[in-house]
């Protein structure tokens, strides 16, 4: 089963949330309440998407976070980036300690898995998120 990680699951509800309310900077503390995640968690998020300029913090009593540009600009594959480092759905393809490396015959297979996987999340923007169409599956080629 591929999933998320807590981190990457909240920093996508987070920057979310930060595109859909476009009307001006949203609070770290806004965003927690809303999703009930514990603020310090959060905070080390935002954190991080502000470091890879995903968001941009700005201070003050009506400070928070905004997008560093346009939803459309910003993809799903850039958040999660951001928050996990390389998009890996196994480690074997990096790691050339596996025992199993000679023998295996899926390695092709989970390269290919990868590689459309990453494109989908690649050409996926968050402006897409915000609305309510699901996209067509689209076709693993070789």
């Amino acid at each position: 089963m591929l999933r998320f990680t807590k981190r990457a699951d909240y920093g996508l509800m987070a920057i979310h949330y930060i595109a859909i309310h476009d009307e001006g900077a949203v609070s770290a503390k806004r965003i927690a309440e809303e999703f009930s995640i514990p603020q310090e968690l959060l905070a080390k998020i935002l954190q991080r998407l502000a470091k890879q300029r995903l968001i941009v913090s700005h201070n003050g009593p009506k400070g928070g976070y905004v997008l560093s540009r346009r939803a459309a600009e910003i993809s799903v594959g850039e958040v999660i980036r951001a928050l996990e480092g390389p998009i890996n759905i196994v480690s074997c393809l990096e790691d050339s300690e596996c025992p199993q490396m000679e023998r295996c015959s899926l390695r092709r297979p989970v390269q290919k898995l990868q590689a459309a996987i990453t494109q989908m999340l690649d050409t996926m923007s968050l402006a897409e998120l915000t609305t309510e169409d699901v996209p067509e599956i689209f076709t693993i080629r070789a």
